[in-house]
């Protein structure tokens, strides 16, 4: 089955991407051969992943989680699912305490 996952950079950015193999693509991420992203970053971390029923759902939700800004990203990962629609909306800025 495929995967979507989240990546956090040495940089503290994140990298969101999709395989079917997600040990052998986080090795090839952290050898520098995942991708230019990643390879100028490392090493990185896996923060998030979730199992896909197919190759074609999980670039769906690559491409929109690629799309999503550093909060609401922070919020998935975390697990805040709820808090997704609230960053969701336009002209939303997070506090600075949190």
């Amino acid at each position: 089955m495929p995967f979507v996952y989240i990546l956090e950079c040495s940089d503290g950015s994140f990298y969101v991407g999709s395989t079917f193999d997600i040990d052998a693509r986080l090795s090839q991420h952290n050898d520098g051969k995942g991708a230019k992203y990643t390879a100028r970053r490392r090493p990185v971390k896996l923060r998030w992943m979730e199992e896909m029923d197919s190759i074609e759902e999980a670039y769906v939700l690559e491409k929109r989680v690629q799309g999503w800004s550093r909060a609401k990203r922070l919020a998935l990962i975390e697990g805040r699912v709820s808090d997704l629609p609230r960053l969701s909306k336009r002209g939303y800025r997070p506090s600075q305490d949190g």
